[in-house]
């Protein structure tokens, strides 16, 4: 008899589980942050480390910054980004997709990256151009992805600083080319 007695609460329960699925945000999928990260050349791993920074991963987050912009979805893409997104039919609704956010991050993120190079400063800008807060941002991103043991802690020194030898530790941000290597490496044993 207690399988009988079950029974009228299991459509109950099939309901609740059904709902706690509708009403949940939908989380953006590993592959976007992969998927957007090779489609801009820019590291995945930055981008889950600035999804963490910006929205401890909600796609559903929204922020009211002080100077009235307002920041959209798991990347929180700033509105004043709104005007140039428009051009591509990219509008707030949009921002709110987990998956699309990702991709818009990432092309904000190549887009610092082609005016900074491949460095610290770059992953910075994306929150800020300003030069202190560029690099305190970076450093938090660095702080991130070293919690995950990806990457050495960051140093005392200004993010800007250190951004070249610690972004190409960084996988997936593109390859350092051999001679700068070499004239590192040339540096490196001249002042020994």
């Amino acid at each position: 008899m207690p399988t009988y007695r079950l029974r009228p609460y299991r459509p109950l329960l099939l309901s609740a589980l059904f709902l706690s699925t509708c009403v949940r945000p939908t989380l953006a999928r590993a592959d976007c942050f992969d998927d957007a990260g090779a489609y801009q050349q820019v590291n995945p791993l930055v981008l889950r480390a600035i999804a963490w920074l910006e929205s401890h991963n909600r796609p559903d987050a929204t922020h009211l910054n002080q100077n009235g912009s307002i920041d959209y979805g798991v990347m929180q893409i700033n509105s004043i980004h709104l005007r140039e997104l428009n051009r591509y039919n990219i509008s707030r609704s949009t921002l709110m997709r987990p998956c699309e956010n990702v991709y818009i991050a990432a092309w904000h993120l190549r887009r610092m990256m082609d005016k900074y190079g491949n460095t610290w400063a770059a992953v910075g800008a994306y929150h800020s151009q300003t030069p202190a807060e560029r690099d305190t941002y970076a450093r938090h991103i660095q702080r991130i992805i070293a919690g995950w043991h990806r990457l050495p802690a960051p140093a005392a020194a200004p993010a800007s600083a250190a951004t070249s030898a610690a972004a190409r530790k960084t996988r997936g941000m593109h390859e350092a080319d051999e001679a700068t290597e070499a004239d590192e490496a040339t540096e490196t044993q001249a002042s020994r």
